[in-house]
């Protein structure tokens, strides 16, 4: 099954959803990046999140950039989306390992900490980008993506995230989704909603049994009237370049950047995003010196 979001709008339209599955592109990280379970998990459930986010922009060159830090052993976790719900990311350390929360369950939130903060930052082709941060709440991401909703952009959300890694540290499931309450919805519909969530089983082990984002939404959405708006197909896809490689190495600066050329003659840069390695010859670097 390809990865997919499907957007549905309920409650006589005064609830957005949006449902998720992301099972392969959570293991073409996973391969990109070599994750441990822990690892693979924190980034799966980030990476889902932030492609629905991106999704809920409005403009095709509109990106959104996801950024968490809560002091624990697996450092930042960075995901960039577009508004067509492509992301791209990692973290800082993909060797982390930790003890299980308990049997079949992966302590995310010891990996992530809670020492710090999650920040969505939004490029709009604004003369600057914008963002909001708010505090992490256990780095368990869903819950500390609910309250960013909430006291941030003051948005009551319900976000669900799951990544089930398998024996072979490949992943089983992975998907999720959120719903958000728009400033005409009832008690009544609220009241459904909650009820609703409050009977649903972990997201990981719906997808692991074969449901799709539809049924997903039948589950969370039940009495409530929904339809489905939209269907995107979405993935992990790095847009980078030797052009874009090139500004970085440009920005280190010309006196550093003829050290790099008298003593190495050449310079190898990695992408952080897919791991992907750009190499720059002698007269690369000499090209570069009289750009600047």
């Amino acid at each position: 099954m390809n990865n997919y979001v499907i957007r549905a709008s309920a409650g006589n339209h005064s609830i957005r959803a949006f449902a998720a599955f992301t099972t392969d592109m959570v293991e073409k990280a996973r391969k990109l990046h070599n994750t441990t379970p822990v690892a693979s998990a924190a980034l799966g459930r980030t990476l889902t999140a932030s492609s629905i986010m991106g999704l809920m922009m409005k403009n095709k060159g509109d990106k959104l950039t996801a950024k968490i830090n809560g002091n624990g052993p697996i450092g930042n976790i960075v995901v960039v989306s577009d508004s067509k719900g492509m992301v791209k990311g990692y973290v800082s350390n993909p060797d982390v390992d930790i003890p299980l929360k308990y049997e079949g369950k992966l302590d995310v939130g010891g990996a992530v900490g809670k020492d710090g903060s999650i920040t969505i930052i939004k490029d709009l082709g604004l003369k600057k980008p914008y963002g909001g941060s708010y505090p992490l709440v256990n780095g368990e991401i869903a819950e500390d993506l609910t309250a960013y909703f909430a006291y941030s952009e003051q948005q009551p959300s319900a976000v669900a995230l799951g990544v089930l890694v398998d024996t072979d540290y490949s992943i089983k499931a992975a998907g999720g989704f959120i719903i958000q309450l728009l400033p005409d919805a009832s008690e009544e519909s609220i009241s459904i909603l909650e009820k609703n969530l409050s009977n649903i089983p972990p997201i990981s082990k719906l997808i692991d049994e074969g449901k799709k984002p539809e049924d997903i939404l039948d589950i969370v959405l039940n009495n409530l009237d929904y339809e489905i708006l939209d269907k995107y197909n979405v993935d992990f896809e790095c847009d980078c370049n030797k052009e874009r490689l090139e500004k970085a190495l440009i920005s280190v600066g010309k006196k550093d950047l003829m050290e790099i050329l008298e003593e190495d003659k050449k310079a190898e840069l990695m992408c952080h995003f897919c791991n992907k390695k750009y190499e720059f010859n002698e007269d690369d670097l000499k090209k570069l010196i009289e750009e600047i």
